[in-house]
């Protein structure tokens, strides 16, 4: 990026300086190591990496198949494969650049225990921020997962609030009644931004075995096809941010300029990249590219101008089906 695309695109997030609004989501880039490796990579197009989600022990995942690919989508169940806490700060943490880019952590628990006691590990050492994935099944509550119930929500962000002043970063589940009264309670309890969304449940089935394709049944979909979904999402939870100038990533089958944009308008302060980097591994500069031009042929000199910008229709129209 150019001088001027770099003032016009630079994000302050949650106090963290990202050189662009563009985030690559936790789970398409491994640890952040994986996509150094792609030719034409630089970590000067993106803002942050949300590293894997990141369990207190090790974890080997779901048993195969975990990844099928959908109409304009894909499932995946990969089960939370991860060295554990203690292998990642030891291991992985040294050997990434702090310097190049902003690394944030993907706390994953099966108890509000759980996420308190990764938090607390990952406190000491050089993280950006943390991200809590709530939509893990609490295993002490049924298998109900956290991000589902606002309470349950609110006593995780409340826990990890408690062990750490890193920024907080909660990705909210959309398999829930009501994201917005869960991001009240959330806000609430001391979270300082949202990721928004995380994935859709979906199931893919083998016709001739008469057996789903996923190992583990059923898994989260992701990519252009859940993108509707995730505008209405950022938009309902921005209602709820907007006057505690709680920033949000928004995320759900972006892959191009226009994409990011439409998440911008409807309140995003940034945007998160996954899905769309199994195809296009290079997209993140294209981006960037066509935020610029926006902003340029607008006469807009700054990105976070855009940010909740959105004209909504003024005629009521009924929420339910038309026909």
């Amino acid at each position: 990026m150019h001088t001027e695309e770099k003032a016009a695109l630079r994000v302050d997030f949650c106090g963290m300086d990202l050189q662009s609004p563009v985030v690559l989501l936790s789970g398409c880039v491994g640890f952040g190591e994986e996509y150094t490796r792609i030719k034409g990579f630089h970590y000067r197009d993106i803002g942050a990496v949300c590293l894997k989600g990141t369990t207190l022990e090790p974890r080997l995942g779901n048993p195969p198949h975990r990844i099928f690919e959908t109409p304009a989508g894909m499932l995946n169940a990969i089960g939370l494969q991860n060295p554990g806490t203690r292998y990642v700060i030891n291991d992985i943490l040294p050997t990434l650049n702090f310097d190049e880019t902003r690394f944030i952590i993907n706390l994953s628990g099966s108890s509000v225990e759980d996420y308190a006691n990764i938090a607390a590990q990952f406190d000491d050492s050089n993280i950006d921020a943390m991200e809590i994935n709530i939509s893990c099944p609490n295993v002490k509550e049924g298998g109900v997962a956290f991000g589902n119930d606002p309470d349950m929500s609110a006593r995780v962000v409340e826990a990890v609030r408690k062990v750490t002043q890193k920024p907080l970063i909660t990705k909210l589940s959309p398999n829930q009644t009501d994201i917005a009264e869960n991001a009240r309670h959330c806000i609430n309890a001391g979270t300082d931004a949202f990721a928004v969304i995380n994935t859709l449940m979906g199931m893919a089935i083998d016709i001739e075995q008469r057996t789903p394709v996923l190992g583990n049944n059923q898994g989260g979909l992701s990519g252009p096809a859940i993108k509707p979904v995730a505008l209405l999402k950022v938009h309902q939870v921005y209602q709820v941010c907007r006057a505690h100038h709680i920033p949000i990533i928004g995320q759900g089958g972006i892959n191009s300029a226009e994409d990011a944009l439409e998440f911008i308008i409807a309140g995003a302060s940034a945007i998160g990249i996954g899905t769309a980097l199994f195809y296009d591994p290079l997209i993140c500069p294209k981006i960037n590219s066509g935020i610029y031009q926006y902003l340029q042929q607008h006469n807009i000199s700054h990105i976070s101008q855009l940010v909740g910008s959105l004209r909504l229709n003024t005629t009521s129209v009924s929420t339910c089906c038309q026909e």
